[in-house]
């Protein structure tokens, strides 16, 4: 077996300050990601845990310890079940892995499989608030939760903005506002809202759709009425008001 990467890695040159991202074949017929790293490459699984293990016969680490914890339920000790530090560092590390493969698969516009990635690993961060013996723990995974919920937001919205969906997409990004800010206001000071890079990256690419969205036929009477006001071209400003009635 050839055990040197080097000429595979020279095939596919590492770029600084990008992310390079691509899909191959692997030797089981199955579709592969690969992310280009400066030390080498980095290949997943596209469904299931990135790394193609099932820990305890299960899709994954978070899996297993959820049966775990429905057993300790069944029993009526649910409150018993608890997450100890060593638990969380692997739980963590499995959700790395997640986190590589939703990165991967937005610089693919993969936009659904960013939402489902995103969807898991807020799940796991759930699960470990909920379970975890130490609330230290906890906060090793929710510090991550904005970045997180922008990148799901951000997946959502495209998906909307790819069938032209204007109106849905801005819906998500204010869903996506809302969610960080209440979660900011729980666990950071005031002040922190304000400087939030995922806060104000939402706030800018809101207007930003806004701004260049398609007016329906009532917003462009409207936008042309103002204008012939501010151009005291009262005039055509009632003609446009008329119009805009006779749609309303």
């Amino acid at each position: 077996m050839w055990e040197d990467l080097h000429p595979l890695m020279q095939s596919w040159p590492y770029e600084p300050g990008t992310i390079q991202v691509r899909t191959i074949q692997g030797a089981d017929g199955s579709d592969k990601l690969q992310l280009r790293l400066d030390l080498g490459i980095l290949q997943m699984e596209t469904a299931g845990r990135p790394d193609g293990q099932h820990p305890f016969g299960c899709e994954s680490l978070l899996e297993h310890f959820e049966h775990i914890s429905e057993q300790y339920r069944a029993k009526g000790k649910g409150d018993l079940f608890k997450l100890n530090s060593e638990d969380c560092l692997k739980l963590q590390q499995e959700g790395m892995q997640y986190h590589h493969r939703y990165l991967a698969f937005f610089q693919l516009q993969n936009y659904e499989g960013v939402v489902r990635d995103a969807l898991r690993n807020l799940h796991l961060f759930d699960f470990v608030d909920l379970h975890a013996e130490k609330s230290e723990l906890s906060g090793m995974f929710q510090q991550f939760r904005p970045y997180i919920l922008m990148m799901l937001t951000r997946a959502r919205a495209m998906l909307a903005l790819e069938d032209k969906q204007h109106a849905l997409a801005i819906k998500h990004i204010e869903w996506g506002l809302q969610e960080i800010q209440s979660f900011l206001r729980e666990t950071s000071p005031a002040e922190g809202l304000e400087q939030n890079s995922e806060l104000q990256f939402l706030h800018n690419w809101m207007k930003e759709i806004e701004r260049d969205r398609p007016l329906t036929p009532r917003e462009k009477l409207r936008r042309q009425m103002q204008e012939a006001v501010e151009n005291e071209d009262y005039e055509r400003a009632a003609r446009l008001r008329d119009a805009l009635d006779e749609l309303r």
